[in-house]
């Protein structure tokens, strides 16, 4: 395990913010730290990047642990936490430039990272004219610098749109894939975190809900399909009555269980028949406010 903690616990005050948290997250994985906003995982992160001191518990990493370790294993770790610390009227070579000569780095591996998060051809833009996706993409390069063995990233997709989302994701499954980095990644985008990860935790209230692969988490995470009605009461009871499993109604919408496309044609043609006008028929996965009450109930 590159990260392995046991029954780490984190007070502010009287508020416990992390709750006896036992995360593993084994070499070479894409690890999604999954949870609303306030659930923990930024006090989380900077637990295991020392920037908390450890109150309850262990934090290993690398096999070994952290206190005792501290500078050999931070200069192993690359990290973003929610926004990149980026100079904006510097161009994106130009902060990378900065950061080697920091860290003693030779020139050449600038050009390197500008490759990777494919921004040679913006690296003499200043950073304050990056777009969002860009600006997150350098601030990645900035952890990479240095060539961690792992990566933790804080949220890195928040307030991208949907292309900068895709471009974040496509360097982190290359990063893994290609040159073998071990990622962890927080995030409350249930679905965003499915099409990367690899493996998964959920947090809430600072307490982990589920510690798994994604294929497992996949069976919990079964779709569902939500039919939009007139008199939904009425058209899930006559559901119920042809022998159709019906999850939950309310005053819009009805739930069943996705099988496949075409028992869904079966239960719009079978409602339509028979009087019950369908508005909209679809597939959906659960958001991840069901997917808690969905672990919570089978725990």
């Amino acid at each position: 395990m590159v990260i392995d903690t046991e029954g780490l616990t984190f007070n502010f005050g009287k508020q416990t913010v992390v709750k006896s948290l036992s995360l593993k997250v084994p070499e070479g994985s894409i690890y999604g730290f999954l949870g609303p906003n306030g659930a923990g995982k930024t006090t989380t992160i900077k637990l295991l990047l020392n920037l908390l001191k450890t109150q309850e518990g262990s934090i290993r990493i690398f096999e070994k642990e952290l206190q005792s370790n501290r500078i050999e294993i931070l200069s192993q770790i690359g990290s973003l936490i929610e926004q990149p610390a980026i100079y904006l009227h510097l161009s994106g070579k130009e902060n990378l430039l900065n950061r080697a000569l920091l860290l003693q780095i030779p020139e050449k591996r600038v050009e390197e990272m500008l490759e990777l998060v494919h921004l040679t051809n913006a690296a003499h833009k200043k950073a304050g004219q990056y777009s969002l996706g860009m600006k997150q993409r350098l601030g990645i390069a900035l952890a990479l610098l240095s060539d961690p063995k792992l990566l933790i990233l804080d949220e890195p997709t928040n307030g991208l749109d949907p292309n900068g989302i895709i471009e974040v994701r496509e360097l982190l499954l290359r990063l893994v894939n290609h040159h073998k980095k071990t990622v962890f990644i927080s995030s409350h985008l249930l679905a965003e975190v499915e099409r990367m990860a690899t493996h998964v935790g959920i947090i809430n209230y600072g307490e982990l809900l589920f510690q798994g692969s994604i294929d497992e988490l996949q069976t919990l995470n079964q779709p569902q399909v939500q039919i939009e009605a007139e008199n939904t009461v009425d058209a899930a009871n006559f559901l119920k009555r042809n022998d159709f499993t019906v999850t939950e109604v309310d005053e819009h919408y009805i739930y069943l269980p996705f099988t496949s496309k075409q028992n869904m044609a079966e239960i719009n043609t079978l409602l339509n028949r028979n009087g019950y006008p369908i508005y909209s028929i679809n597939k959906q996965q659960k958001d991840l406010e069901k997917l808690f009450l969905a672990i919570t109930q089978n725990a």
